[in-house]
């Protein structure tokens, strides 16, 4: 691990070239450039062959169903497996995406929000589950490609993305309903009286020209909801290893200061003051975003605040965060200008307009601020993402660790494409070391301060750490399900339940250390370890605080817990 942190620490220009054009291709031509198609079919919008001032004139870029579409459009994005958890840099070769693959096939493991409940709470997915999500896929599809968006076209997916949240809790993540979905709620139900349960007032056949005071401010609410708690989340002895993980492998971070990233490269790989302080510039800059843009009277003010907001997630997009949600920060930095910079005039109003439409306003701020707050407090209840605790280093994630044997197993599953290894078996020419590609992905893990929780839990796992195969639980969540994004709940214990039923391993032949994230204000990470077989290994909690002064790799007695000569569990919990 030492080997690792270091080789990791060396690389100035780790990300092939190639690879990054691939990347911003795919985020230019198929993200942007597919939202400009679709918003071609607006009844407002010239042909995409025009010129002058027509299409190639850009006036059609802030018009309200342009921003409608781009919602619209990254719902279907997202849930079609296109966005942020796919391609290399998500270490998902052959195929590069899962998504609809796995979400259409009949057979695919699937996680339900209720397991167990009849019809909907089975582990694998049957065809009512794929008949729920073809429909939401239609219904976004005829919205985007109608001339005009009414709230009749948008609550159809409204209701069916919830229906999805029930038969598999991966299908509404992967559609970031965090944001987009409540995004959605505000573009369904302003359009007409939306009161209360009763909607014999509400007006689903307009379109939302006229309710536009309402839907811009329920959607100014739910960006800065969206930037309050990013912020939030950051409040933590975390981040400062996210800034010298991040920088580091960043494409456009200057060369010059990657080794300053770290406190005494190559032999002290904890985060520099250099880290610390782009950490806390960092955190204070997402806070005064929301604050500044929703109370700001000055037009000087609120165009300098959305220069800072631009240039945030534009250094955030080109520095490659973790899961690569590239996508996500294009979507925020259009709907910042949008909202607070095309439409001033809402600002004064907002509290007013959200006043008129109650059950709205506390949908939203059942979403937007309850579920998030709660879930800062009680991570363990609350995906990361329904949280909006985003890139903070401060994710539940988990560690499967396999015997090599029993691996083949792992094709009773339905699933498309091998382990890890076996993709790059099949990709990579033959010779090449594929120990040490697989071993140099375990760096991510361990040079977070997230990380240090493994030095006591490992030891508690296995008698022999190098008798199993390493396989993250991102890596191992994105082939068995479909979708992974940093949330650790969906590659823990409810999955492993699903892969232990459908493949049967014996007793030690799969191990998984679950690391629970620190709650807000919390001291400690909670972690326990599964066998496959047998259930609960272990459990503790570890200290984050005293961890800081720990090295990303095994040392003192952690080395030592970590020698064949001692037996598993010499290490005691904290």
């Amino acid at each position: 691990m030492r080997l690792v942190c270091r080789s990791f620490a060396a690389q100035v220009a780790p990300t092939p070239a190639v690879v990054l054009v691939m990347y911003w291709t795919k985020y230019l031509l198929l993200f942007v450039g597919g939202w400009a198609f679709f918003v071609s079919f607006s009844s407002f919008a010239p042909s995409l062959a025009s010129s002058g001032s027509g299409f190639l004139s850009f006036e059609w870029v802030f018009r309200d169903d342009a921003f409608q579409k781009f919602i619209l459009w990254a719902i279907f994005y997202e849930s079609a497996g296109f966005g942020c958890s796919m391609g290399p840099m998500n270490a998902r070769f052959k195929p590069p995406i899962g998504g609809f693959l796995y979400f259409l096939r009949p057979g695919t493991t699937k996680l339900p929000l209720f397991p167990g409940l009849p019809v909907v709470g089975g582990m694998r997915r049957t065809l009512l589950d794929v008949v729920l999500y073809a429909a939401n896929m239609a219904f976004l599809l005829r919205a985007l490609l109608s001339p005009e968006i009414t709230p009749d076209l948008l609550l159809p997916s409204f209701v069916l993305i919830g229906l999805l949240a029930v038969v598999d809790k991966t299908l509404f993540l992967a559609a970031r309903s965090e944001h987009y979905w409540i995004a959605l709620a505000c573009l369904t139900f302003a359009g007409g009286d939306f009161t209360g349960a009763d909607f014999t007032g509400a007006d689903f056949t307009g379109d939302l020209a006229g309710g536009s005071e309402l839907w811009v401010s329920a959607c100014k609410l739910v960006w800065a909801c969206v930037w309050f708690w990013a912020a939030t989340s950051k409040l933590n002895d975390h981040f400062p290893s996210v800034i010298m993980v991040m920088m580091n492998n960043g494409p456009f971070f200057p060369k010059a200061l990657k080794r300053r990233l770290f406190a005494g490269y190559p032999d002290d790989l904890r985060p520099s003051q250099l880290a610390r302080f782009m950490a806390r510039m960092g955190t204070a800059t997402e806070y005064a975003i929301p604050f500044v843009l929703i109370f700001s009277e000055s037009a000087l003010l609120t165009g300098a605040m959305l220069f800072v907001m631009f240039c945030f997630h534009g250094f955030i997009a080109l520095n490659n965060p973790s899961g690569m949600p590239i996508e996500w920060n294009i979507l925020m930095v259009y709907g910042g200008i949008f909202l607070f910079g095309f439409h001033p005039e809402a600002i004064a109003a907002l509290g007013a307009a959200l006043g008129a439409a109650p059950a709205l306003l506390a949908f939203i701020l059942l979403f937007g601020v309850a579920i998030p707050a709660y879930g800062n407090f009680v991570p363990s209840r609350v995906s990361f993402l329904m949280a909006m605790r985003y890139y903070a280093g401060n994710w539940a994630y988990n560690v499967w660790l396999f015997r090599p044997e029993a691996i083949s197993k792992l094709d009773r599953l339905t699933r498309l494409g091998g382990t890890l290894r076996e993709q790059l078996t099949d990709i990579l020419p033959e010779g090449e070391n594929i120990d040490a590609a697989m071993t140099l992905m375990m760096a991510h893990r361990f040079m977070h301060l997230e990380g240090r929780p493994l030095l006591e839990a490992l030891p508690q796992a296995v008698d022999d750490i190098d008798a199993y195969e390493w396989i993250d639980g991102e890596i191992f969540g994105g082939n068995v399900i479909g979708w992974n994004f940093g949330d650790g709940h969906l590659n823990g214990e409810q999955l492993l339940t699903a892969v232990q039923a459908q493949c049967g391993f014996e007793p030690g032949e799969v191990r998984v250390v679950m690391v629970e994230s620190q709650p807000l204000f919390g001291k400690t990470m909670r972690w326990r370890v599964m066998d496959a077989a047998s259930g609960l290994v272990a459990s503790g909690e570890t200290d984050i605080a005293s961890m800081r002064d720990v090295q990303p790799w095994p040392t003192g007695r952690y080395a030592e817990a970590f020698s064949p000569q001692s037996p598993a569990g010499s290490a005691s919990p904290r």
